[in-house]
């Protein structure tokens, strides 16, 4: 029996949670996958999984092999990275998480990252709130804001700031506002994540101030804010890398320029410190480098994409992007 092969395997259907996704993968028979399961149960001598008609579930030994199997799977990865760099293409299956608005973003780029690696596999999960990361069988994540546990690793990606946009044809119609309490007379577009969303908390020259807003809009992520403000129907706070290239073309204009939100950090994270899968580095190296897009508001890539330069802090653990 081929361990390390079985041990792949068994990691995929527990990551998918189906024997016939897993077939599809591989190109092989949902007979051939099964058989590989029972193969580490005969092999162990005990059993893996809970088997249904419908349903998947780990037993508490398969919990116990799924944690060990990936540490080695890890450590098999790093060694070939190491040694066959030179000799192999990452390759497989990544499971990135990020908020909705990069999400929508990236999705346009990851050609350029598939074009590199044909034999990558790239799942977006868009969310705006980070949850448990293995239980929903994250490799990556992009996380903006502090990252609670401490079983996580995090590798910097800079700060986000969120500024004030509108649509030409808005501006035309209600004015600009000159000072923050003049959004309380505008229509403002409000991501409702919070019950605290409609103070808008701004830092200038003055300070911090907070204003409450209101408008007949409001959404519950950055990407249908922009959407309302293209069409012109009012003002929103979205993250600047969002609106870089709206504003570049004329499609928004910023009001308030003195002013932005309070900054955020911005991070990488991901929940293993054993080495990184060789598919899951160059995942984080296409982050790193089109969050860097994003901040200095280009459209496109270059004809030939650089892979993004890693900048090491002094503890030697976080990525910085200048700004």
């Amino acid at each position: 029996m081929d361990t390390i092969g079985s041990l792949r395997i068994f990691v995929r259907v527990v990551e998918t949670g189906c024997l016939s996704t897993v077939a599809r993968e591989l190109n092989a028979s949902q007979s051939t996958i099964s058989r590989q399961i029972t193969q580490l149960e005969d092999h162990f001598g005990v059993r893996l999984l809970h088997r249904t008609t419908r349903h998947l579930s780990l037993t508490d030994d398969g919990a116990g092999l799924h944690d060990h199997a990936k540490r080695l799977l890890e450590s098999v990865d790093g060694m070939e990275l190491a040694l066959c760099r030179h000799k192999s293409s990452p390759a497989g299956h990544v499971r990135v998480a990020t908020p909705v608005s990069l999400g929508m973003l990236l999705m346009k780029r990851v050609p350029f990252l598939l074009a590199r690696y044909p034999g990558l596999t790239v799942e977006l999960v868009m969310q705006d709130r980070l949850g448990d990361m293995i239980e929903d069988r994250l490799d990556l994540a992009v996380a903006i804001g502090e990252v609670p546990g401490l079983s996580l690793i995090k590798r910097g990606l800079g700060t986000v700031t969120r500024i004030a946009v509108a649509a030409p044809a808005y501006l035309q119609q209600r004015g600009s506002p000159r000072q923050p309490g003049d959004l309380a007379g505008h229509d403002c577009i409000v991501r409702r994540m919070t019950p605290t969303d409609d103070a808008w908390s701004l830092s200038g020259p003055a300070g911090t101030v907070s204003v409450d807003v209101s408008g007949a809009v409001s959404a519950n992520n950055h990407e249908a804010v922009r959407s309302a403000a293209l069409n012109g129907l009012g003002i929103a706070l979205l993250p600047e890398y969002l609106v870089a290239a709206e504003m570049a073309a004329g499609r928004l204009e910023r009001v308030l320029p003195d002013y932005g939100s309070e900054t955020s950090p911005a991070y990488v994270v991901y929940p293993s410190r054993q080495h990184l899968a060789p598919r899951t580095r160059v995942a984080i190296d296409f982050l790193v480098e089109e969050v860097q897009r994003l901040r200095a508001g280009r459209a496109e890539y270059p004809r030939s994409i650089p892979l993004a330069r890693e900048v090491r802090s002094q503890d030697g653990n976080a990525v910085a992007l200048a700004a």
